[in-house]
């Protein structure tokens, strides 16, 4: 169980690296900016790499916390964009898309497994979409599979343009029947 003091560091780590990035991030600076020192972070995390194990874990609580309230059946893929479009989540999603090129590139370290997890726990989502006797079918994954692809696909062109009407509208129609 966390420290009080943990906690908050994380937190303030967190509001630091959805602004900043995390990629980069330097200890000295980061301690700097969230009223700390680098012999504390590493004193509480260890290391370097468990702080970034510690804020990718807290980016994935928080971006499964939104996800859990999209909710299931019919619409979960309009719903879904319709969170990930909003302009609030910029920086948690251009956080994420920066931990998952991480996770292929590196695949090593504290980035290990964060693309893969992702993947699945999106797939999931996805699946609550679906019509129970869909779901556990290989058609049923191969149209979450699509859906994703199309979603994310859409997620990088937003991230890059902000064009979210093109995008959107573009989404609607490849998802259309």
């Amino acid at each position: 169980m966390p420290s009080a003091r943990e906690t908050e560091l994380l937190e303030a780590a967190y509001r630091y690296v959805l602004t900043h990035g995390l990629a980069d991030v330097s200890l000295r600076p980061l301690a700097a900016a969230i009223g700390s020192s680098t012999r504390v972070l590493l004193y509480l995390f260890g290391s370097k790499e468990g702080l970034v194990r510690a804020l990718l874990a807290r980016a994935r609580a928080d971006e499964l916390a939104l996800l859990g309230d999209i909710g299931t059946g019919p619409g979960v893929v309009a719903r879904l964009w319709d969170w990930l479009s909003a302009p609030a989540h910029r920086p948690l999603l251009t956080l994420w898309l920066e931990a998952y090129a991480r996770s292929l590139v590196e695949p090593d370290g504290p980035w290990a497994g964060f693309a893969r997890a992702t993947v699945a726990d999106w797939l999931e989502v996805l699946k609550a979409g679906q019509p129970e006797e869909v779901r556990e079918t290989a058609a049923g994954l191969v149209s979450r599979t699509r859906e994703l692809a199309v979603l994310r696909g859409a997620l990088l062109d937003l991230l890059a343009t902000g064009d979210g009407e093109r995008v959107t509208a573009a989404l609607r129609a490849s998802l259309s029947p």
